[in-house]
């Protein structure tokens, strides 16, 4: 059947609008919006035993970043607690980035298991919150083409320069670096197991980017808040060329490796054993 025209008088539309009856019907995960195309359907969780097993119970993210909390939603970790880690972030830059960024996580991840383990202890399970299954964390870091660490830009003009020195340099790297920790069901010390893994991707900016179009991405202030100063998934991606690696490592957190992290540190090695003797 053709589709039904509207007609308009002044660009309003002078058709009576449907009626009652004809929306009273439930509609179905693709059927079109009142303003648009049919919408699509959403995807069913993933189905395997790591994330089965986290279903209905306490995982934690410690960190506030929007963009990690939307990447593991994608993997079905959609009712996860935002409560970021109160560790420092200041070791010190002798380390080699990928110490610098693994160390970091760590330490998040560790920070935020002391705080649930003494608040639980605090709250004497009064309150019905039951231990969390799991925490992850993560930290990621943009390295110069001589090895620096780049921190998120503190001005404007330090943002507008810190973009021109990876223009100038063409490619550099980003790694992200993910831990994560749960609680032991036996009483083997240290009472927690603890995972992380660590992803690298090399970003190629383009080189004909010119000084206007970088001071106008910086009046954007999407990169203000992000270390290296833009945001590959927003408009940052004006900048950049081409990538070599995983593109969710540049956002902040590589599903792939936290999945696997996720799967280790839930199924730990000789944890059956011992629990078995």
């Amino acid at each position: 059947m053709a589709d039904k025209t509207t007609s308009t008088a002044n660009g309003i539309p002078t058709d009576p609008p449907p009626s009652y009856e004809s929306t009273s019907q439930p509609a179905s995960a693709t059927a079109p919006t009142p303003s648009g195309p049919p919408r699509p359907r959403a995807p069913l969780p993933l189905n395997i035993p790591a994330l089965n097993a986290l279903r209905g119970r306490r995982v934690i993210l410690a960190s506030a970043s929007p963009r990690r909390k939307q990447l593991l939603a994608q993997i079905g970790l959609t009712n996860i607690e935002i409560l970021p880690s109160a560790f420092a972030e200041n070791l010190p830059k002798t380390l080699t980035p990928f110490e610098y960024v693994l160390e970091t996580a760590t330490q998040k991840a560790l920070a935020s298991y002391r705080r649930e383990v003494e608040a639980s202890h605090s709250r004497g399970g009064s309150d019905g919150r039951a231990e969390p299954a799991l925490i992850i964390a993560a930290d990621t870091i943009v390295v110069g083409a001589f090895g620096e660490i780049l921190e998120k830009p503190r001005s404007e003009p330090e943002h507008v320069a810190m973009l021109q020195m990876l223009r100038a340099h063409r490619t550099h790297r980003v790694f992200t670096a993910v831990a994560c920790v749960a609680p032991l069901e036996s009483a083997r010390d240290p009472g927690y197991v603890l995972e992380t893994a660590v992803e690298e991707t090399s970003v190629r900016f383009a080189a004909d980017l010119t000084d206007e179009l970088i001071v106008a991405y910086v009046k954007t202030r999407e990169g203000a808040d992000k270390a290296g100063g833009y945001g590959i998934q927003g408009i940052g991606s004006i900048l950049v060329e081409k990538i070599e690696g995983t593109w969710d490592n540049v956002v902040g957190l590589p599903l792939r490796a936290t999945l696997q992290v996720i799967e280790r540190v839930l199924h730990p090695e000789g944890e059956a054993d011992d629990s078995e003797g």
